[in-house]
Parts: C-alpha cells; sequence; structure tokens
C-alpha cells in the first residue's frame, strides 16, 4: 500500500521556481531519503509535505487522504506528521518531560506514563526528564525532539538534516537508532540531507533533486550503481568516468576492455565506475586489465590516494585505496576491474 503520493508538485517563490513538477510515491513503512545541493528544492518539498508551505500546483495525499490539492490544503496540525528540524527546536522555557508531553491530550498519571514510555523509547534515561533543554547534549536535544514527534503516533515522520550538527561517531549512532526505532513503529519516514553517504545507508528509497526538478529516483544501490547522468554518479560519490568505444557489450578504454551494463549500445561513449571496482595487483598479474604508474600516492591513515597515470589519458586517474602496502612512487601497478562499468546517456 503507497502511503505517501506526490503528484505534479510545483511551488515558487516570485519567479524562481523551488520546486518543478514533482512527481513521488512511498510506501508505508519505508524510509525515503531526498538528496541534492543547496537550492535544489529539497528542503521546500519536504515543507510542502509537512504543510508549511502550500504548493502552487499539484497534489500531495497520505494514506489516500488528500493533504493538498487545486489551491486547497489541510493545515499542518491536522496532518498526522511528525516533524523533527536540523536543530531539534525545543522550547527553551520548557523542561524535557514538557517538550515531550507538548500536544498530548493525556493527563495526570496517563500523560506522566505516556512521557516516561517515550523517553525510554529513545534510549534516555528517565532522571533527564527534569532538565533543560540548555542542559543536554546535541544528540540528547535530538533525541528529545524525536520523542516528542512520537508522541503524536505520526503516519510519517519528517527529518529535516537532523543528525548535521553531530559529531560524525554520533551521528552514525542516532541515524541507526532512528531507523530501528521508526522501522519497529512502521511508520514511513523522510529524511531530507545533504550528505550522500547518510542518505544511502539509512533509506531504502533514494529520491535526487537539481535546480527544482526530481532527477532520479529508487533503491540506494540503483542509483549509485547505476545513475541517471554523470552529475548524480560525482554526486552520489567518487566515479571514475572515462571516454570509451562501446561494441557488443564491451568497452575499449585507457583501463582496457571492460563490461559494461548495456549490451545494445555501439559507439562512442562515457562510462562510469566507482573506484571500490578497482583493485590495485602487482605489475605483471594474469588477473590484470592494464597497467598504470604511480605519480603520486597522499597517505591518510585508513586509506590512501593514488594518482595513476594510464597510458593516453591527459590527466591522472585518482584511486583511493585500503591496501596495507602502497606502491612506490614511480612504481608499475597493474588494475583490475570487479563487476561491470556503467554506460552514461549521452
Amino acid at each position: 500500500m503507497t502511503s505517501l503520493q506526490l503528484q505534479h508538485l510545483s511551488k515558487h517563490f516570485g519567479t524562481t521556481r523551488a520546486v518543478d513538477d514533482v512527481s513521488l510515491t512511498s510506501k508505508q513503512g519505508s524510509r525515503l531519503a531526498i538528496v541534492g545541493p543547496s537550492g535544489s528544492g529539497k528542503t521546500t518539498l519536504l515543507r510542502m509535505i509537512a504543510g508549511f508551505e502550500y504548493p502552487d500546483h499539484g497534489s500531495i495525499s497520505l494514506n489516500g487522504k488528500l493533504l493538498a490539492a487545486d489551491g486547497r490544503a489541510l493545515p499542518a496540525h491536522l496532518r498526522g506528521i511528525g516533524y523533527v528540524a536540523q536543530d531539534g527546536a525545543l522550547f527553551p522555557h520548557l523542561t524535557v518531560a514538557d517538550n515531550i508531553g507538548f500536544g498530548l491530550t493525556l493527563k495526570g498519571q496517563e500523560r506522566t506514563r505516556r512521557i516516561a514510555e517515550l523517553v525510554e523509547m529513545v534510549a534516555l534515561d528517565a532522571s533527564m526528564l527534569s532538565r533543560w533543554p540548555h542542559e543536554l547534549s546535541g544528540g540528547q536535544q535530538q533525541r528529545i525532539a524525536l520523542a516528542r514527534a512520537l508522541a503524536q503516533q505520526p503516519q510519517l515522520m519528517l527529518l529535516d538534516e537532523p543528525f548535521s550538527a553531530l559529531d560524525t561517531g554520533l551521528r552514525a549512532a542516532m541515524r541507526k537508532m532512528v531507523a530501528q526505532l521508526l522501522g519497529e513503529a512502521g511508520i514511513t519516514a523522510i529524511l531530507v540531507t545533504h550528505d550522500q553517504a547518510e542518505a544511502l545507508s539509512f533509506a531504502d528509497q533514494l529520491a535526487v533533486m537539481r535546480q527544482g526538478r526530481l532527477v532520479q529516483a529508487g533503491s540506494p544501490q540503483q542509483l549509485y550503481s547505476q545513475p541517471v547522468d554523470e552529475a548524480t554518479a560525482l554526486f552520489l560519490g567518487e566515479a571514475v568516468i572515462l571516454p570509451a568505444h562501446i561494441h557488443a557489450g564491451r568497452a575499449s578504454c585507457a583501463l582496457g576492455r571492460v563490461v559494461v551494463d548495456n549490451s545494445q549500445f555501439s559507439g562512442d561513449a562515457r562510462i562510469m565506475l566507482r573506484p571500490e571496482q578497482l583493485t590495485l595487483l602487482p605489475d605483471g598479474s594474469p588477473e590484470l586489465t592494464a597497467q598504470a604508474r604511480v605519480v603520486e600516492c597522499d597517505f591518510g591513515g585508513h586509506d590512501s590516494l593514488l594518482s595513476l597515470q594510464l597510458p593516453g589519458m591527459d590527466k591522472p586517474l585518482q584511486l583511493r585505496t585500503s591496501s596495507w602496502a602502497l606502491p612506490a612512487h614511480g612504481s608499475t601497478v597493474g588494475l583490475a576491474i570487479q563487476g561491470r562499468a556503467h554506460l552514461l546517456p549521452a
């Protein structure tokens, strides 16, 4: 059953088209991540779903209920949607308990019991309930904001870059905790983020926006391995993009003969490989498809960045490797390719 359905959504601010004819669906209980550079329209799209902005055109429906269409829109507080902002947006004049219980209609012991359940749900100690927001760490504030949103038992949870202000280690732990919590509760979630790695790990559906338009949507694995264009490929991670001549499902390029994921196309094109598809081998290994000369090695601890000069290429190929034994400057190495290269559209 489809939980959220967006059809031909558009939103203008003056002469600026912030969202341009976006259609997208998300299944009940799924986790959708919307990514894109600044100004791509992802936050405006989220605000229209929440009811903070109304679309100029198009419709929004949730579990079959129409939220916005034809110039009419249901107010935000009637939509049954939870919202967690980037900074948590806790009320500074209320204690943790009152922040969590804000909006609850329960009274007395029932209200106290529900607040205790919620603080336990987000893995915080009940002793924090009497504290004030300024006495909490960033991670604790975000958990309280999540508990407050969960208190309303929403059908849909909107997460507007909620982890961006946290330290790297805490960000990963919070992301995992939130995904697990929402999954157990069966709540559909939409995450807006500029962090591609965060989106890939959090979501089971990924949508990429650029200049107000939806560029591509699908599973994270599909978008990472088969991006719709070069800009999307580079936005989602490091990529090796090479000119090639395609014939009979193989590409002739600076890396030798490489199998591609399109057996129908013939002619000149550009192909994409992810760096993890390239494996360093000793020069002369029978498995190698190409040879390269090491022109620079930038050691970075758990991984290093190699600059490799391939025959016929003007610019060195940048390859990140976690190999313990790094090749010497000026030495020749072999390269082998795992999987298929992706044929980029012309």
